[in-house]
């Protein structure tokens, strides 16, 4: 994975952040829309994930691709899918307490883009850095994982169902995840 503290294979951490920090991860159903697609972009889409955690607003991962496959074509169809599937999902769901609420700050986001007909879920763009230092790596590593015990959900990282932190302290994740030694 490394010579001289230089990662070897092209690697990148990549911030998706809900428009407004709105809190929609906070329901298990639309948490599910997020792994199924990352499971369906490592299936179809070469997506290598090697990091990752899923905050109430926003998802952080440390992801490659393999041989064939481009990372932005590969985030650009991630991000458009889930935005989709969670807007239908929210706007059906009648039971939804926040449904109004939620579908009006995605509607007044947006309202300044035009490249977005009647709703935008995803921040505009993807804050996407290369990481090739391993020291780098280590640091989002553990900021990925400590994120949820930052925010107090959990007191040990591997407590967090949704994170590879269990992953790499010996178990197994809900994600298949390349877990770097």
């Amino acid at each position: 994975m490394q010579i001289q503290n230089r990662v070897t294979k092209e690697m990148y951490f990549i911030t998706s952040t809900v428009v407004d920090w709105v809190d929609v991860f906070t329901r298990p159903v639309y948490k599910h829309v997020i792994i199924e697609s990352l499971e369906y972009c490592q299936k179809e889409k070469g997506l290598i994930i090697y990091a990752w955690v899923l905050m109430t607003n926003h998802l952080h991962v440390i992801v490659g691709v393999e041989e064939g496959f481009n990372i932005s074509d590969t985030i650009r169809d991630f991000k458009k899918f889930t935005s989709k599937k969670i807007i239908s999902m929210i706007n059906d769901n009648i039971q939804e307490s926040r449904r109004d609420w939620m579908l009006n700050r995605f509607e007044y986001a947006a309202r300044n883009d035009r490249k977005v007909k009647e709703y935008k879920f995803w921040q505009e763009g993807v804050d996407c850095q290369e990481i090739f230092l391993y020291d780098y790596l280590q640091q989002k590593l553990n900021y990925i994982h400590n994120n949820p015990v930052k925010e107090e959900f959990v007191n040990l990282p591997e407590e967090y169902k949704y994170s590879s932190a269990i992953d790499y302290s010996g178990g197994k994740g809900i994600l298949k995840v390349e877990v770097i030694k």
